[in-house]
């Protein structure tokens, strides 16, 4: 008797151990009901939008660089600085062009002392010429009545012609004396000129956002010098899809989010660019933003571009809990709260769309109050 007692002694304690698991939902049944209030799962219009990337660019961009090759002085500015309209930024080694100018000045000063001594000329020779004129005049009446004789009257002849070519000898040094000087004048203006290349100004008030030049540095020409964005001029460049052409036309207004300034805003599309890149298929559209302060180029930013609307199943933003990457709502069930995982997609102000998990007219908890759990018992209140 005592070897058949221990198989059944055995039996009945695994039957009350397997009793003894049972017990949990009635004791949870017992707790009292926590109040809670609800919200119903809806299916609402919402507007449909295109979201498309894109980079934050000064409208006016200028790289400053230098037209002849020559040493750098100095640099009167850091990247950060704002500069006003000719604003001297860099200085440039012009010892080479400065005696240019000065060799051309004194140049001009031989030949402009040289002048006054060829009016002279030219007054000289006129006043010969007159003589010789009035003389052949008078010679050649005495002629008429055969009261000189023709060798007197060549030798008058020949003193006029004579006259006349040093008039025009003299009239010709002194024009040419103001050829020179208008040749000596072109070469003081084309050495002032590249002198004045030496000095590097800011074409318009603006930032300088990169700088690539030290004192000492050689500057060549076309080398980037200094790099100066206009301020309160950005525009948006954002990547579109080729299949999105129909969407964007210029003028149009889109809505323009900036992350860094947690800003949105409304702008306007200005330009759009019709080659497509091959390799992303897309293209770009620029996007004039209005002035605020703080934005600087390069910053991050979406535009939305309108689609007309469509329906979605949505929830209010209360009834979401969200631990870690996952996001769950207490779903009222048989007046237990019941925990579904769901997947989210926009989200608004007064609803977030829910793409998976729910269906339209399940009732939630909302606001969800604090220690709510899994299959706890909940009293629905208005």
């Amino acid at each position: 008797m005592r070897f058949i007692f221990v198989p059944i002694f055995a039996s009945i304690a695994m039957l009350s151990g397997c009793g003894g698991s049972e017990p949990q939902p009635k004791a949870a049944s017992g707790q009292p009901a926590i109040p809670v209030q609800t919200a119903t799962v809806s299916i609402q219009q919402w507007p449909d939008v295109y979201e498309a990337t894109g980079t934050v660019r000064a409208r006016t961009v200028t790289v400053l660089s230098s037209k002849l090759m020559a040493y750098v002085r100095q640099v009167a500015v850091q990247v950060g600085d704002r500069v006003q309209e000719g604003q001297l930024l860099v200085t440039l080694d012009s010892q080479d062009l400065d005696t240019k100018v000065r060799g051309a000045e004194a140049a001009e000063a031989e030949v402009m002392s040289a002048i006054p001594e060829a009016d002279n000329g030219v007054a000289y020779a006129k006043a010969n010429l007159d003589l010789a004129q009035s003389t052949f005049k008078r010679m050649e009446e005495l002629a008429s009545k055969k009261s000189i004789s023709n060798q007197e009257f060549d030798e008058a002849s020949a003193r006029l012609k004579s006259a006349q070519a040093a008039y025009e000898m003299a009239r010709s040094k002194r024009t040419q004396l103001d050829s020179k000087r208008a040749g000596v004048q072109q070469e003081i203006r084309g050495a002032s000129i590249m002198r004045d290349y030496t000095r590097i100004s800011a074409p318009f008030s603006g930032l300088v956002t990169a700088k690539s030049v030290e004192p000492g540095n050689l500057a060549a020409p076309g080398a980037p010098l200094l790099t100066v964005e206009r301020e309160g001029a950005y525009r948006l460049e954002a990547s579109v899809d080729e299949s999105r052409l129909s969407l964007v036309k210029a003028g149009q207004t889109v809505e323009v989010a900036l992350e860094s300034l947690d800003r949105r805003v409304p702008a306007h599309v200005s330009e759009i660019v019709p080659a497509v890149d091959a390799a992303s298929r897309s293209y770009i559209v620029k996007i004039d933003l209005p002035a605020m302060p703080n934005l600087r180029s390069g910053m991050f930013g979406r535009a939305f571009f309108p689609m007309g609307a469509r329906k979605m199943v949505t929830i209010p933003p209360q009834a979401l809990v969200e631990r870690g990457q996952l996001q769950s709502v207490f779903a009222i069930e048989g007046g237990f709260a019941r925990t579904r995982l769901v997947t989210t997609g926009a989200h608004g102000q007064a609803a977030i769309e829910v793409l998976s998990g729910l269906s339209e007219g399940e009732k939630l908890v909302s606001p969800v109050p604090l220690g709510l759990t899994d299959g706890a018992r909940v009293e629905v209140r208005q």
